[in-house]
């Protein structure tokens, strides 16, 4: 059994650990018993459906090993599950089920499962304790760690949500074996958005072990994990609820967000590889703009490529993207303050910035070249 790497989100009294490793769900009763209330022996678990026939009988019999029973909740798989309708089963079951604010309730599944079930978790009786296990390898680098839940609305992607931090993330990377190379290679567009922050080191680190991580050669993954982990928790303990830095860890994502609700929230395209085109789209247009040099977005668009993702409106899988609608989309993401666009752009690798009050003429002239291939 490899070593168990450990990340510490420095929140004061809200601290908790990220353990990053094999076999850990195998041994969560172990690793779980020590967050637990004193006298309580039963956990609640919110699973993806598809998590749940792969990996719940392993889960289950970890629990169990250390005497913890557990009630489950099964969720649909996709982004459709981050949904009221999804919210309001979660939270009667938990409730009809006993839950409490001293239990454990625990998120098993990829982000979707966990942005659900930490909102859940955020409102039920004014705020119960969950644990992140994140079962894909985008939830192990972005949305399990550092306490954004959410869902859905007609009005736009996690427009309702709140800051409820987990008090223990376990990143078990066995569960990568089972995850399709598509939604591997979609995890790996959040591990190139840390290196592209602010990390050039890691961005070379990324450069030399493409082919290892986008095969899922497990030491390079479990280094990328640690890194991304890392970075994220340092930039949550300076800026917890994105009043400033931590809107830097959005890169890529305002035009992969309007990417994805241009195609319905559809699994023709998935998450990470909207962000993966956003990033793209963020250092031409960068480029664009005269801050970033133009070999930088050319080197990250390779680096993307070759961890398997798409960086052309033109071969992404949903579509066509319409200018207009992109713009519209983008003005209203969550972002925006009083009607103006705030964009995460780039001067070169390593170097992203927030650039608020975005001017939307040369925004919309971009979109309209990158709808033509340009």
């Amino acid at each position: 059994m490899s070593e168990v790497k450990t990340v510490r989100v420095e929140l004061a009294e809200r601290a908790y650990d990220i353990l990053i490793g094999e076999g850990l769900i195998a041994r969560a009763g172990e690793l779980i018993r020590p967050a637990m209330k004193a006298g309580r022996d039963r956990v609640f678990v919110v699973a993806d459906e598809t998590v749940a026939r792969l990996h719940l009988d392993k889960l289950g019999a970890g629990l169990k090993a250390a005497g913890i029973s557990f009630q489950t909740t099964l969720v649909p798989s996709g982004e459709k599950s981050k949904s009221f309708g999804q919210l309001d089963n979660v939270l009667s079951d938990l409730i009809e089920h006993g839950a409490e604010r001293d239990d454990l309730i625990l998120a098993f599944g990829g982000g979707v499962v966990g942005d659900l079930t930490g909102l859940a978790a955020g409102l039920l009786k004014r705020g119960a304790r969950f644990v992140q296990i994140p079962t894909t390898l985008l939830a192990q680098v972005d949305s399990s760690v550092g306490g954004k839940t959410a869902i859905n609305s007609r009005a736009g992607k996690n427009m309702v949500g709140l800051f409820h931090q987990p008090v223990l993330v376990l990143a078990d990377l066995d569960v990568l074996d089972t995850l399709p190379v598509r939604e591997r290679h979609a995890g790996l567009a959040e591990i190139a958005k840390y290196a592209l922050i602010d990390d050039p080191t890691f961005f070379d680190f990324l450069e030399t072990n493409a082919a290892a991580l986008a095969g899922g050669d497990k030491p390079s993954l479990a280094e990328a994990v640690r890194v991304s982990c890392a970075s994220k928790a340092r930039i949550v303990a300076i800026d917890e609820t994105e009043q400033a830095e931590r809107a830097l860890l959005n890169l890529g994502h305002t035009f992969g967000h309007a990417l994805e609700r241009a195609n319905e929230y559809r699994p023709s395209l998935l998450h990470g590889e909207g962000v993966g085109a956003g990033m793209a789209m963020a250092l031409r247009y960068s480029v664009k703009l005269g801050v970033c040099p133009g070999q930088d977005a050319v080197r990250a668009e390779r680096l993307l490529n070759a961890l398997g993702l798409a960086t052309r409106l033109s071969d992404l899988g949903g579509g066509p993207y319409k200018p207009d609608e992109l713009l519209a989309h983008m003005a209203h993401d969550k972002k925006a303050r009083n009607g103006r666009l705030t964009l995460i752009l780039a001067r070169g690798i390593g170097q992203a910035y927030i650039q608020r009050d975005a001017d939307l003429t040369p925004l919309k002239q971009f979109l309209v070249a990158e709808a033509k291939g340009g």
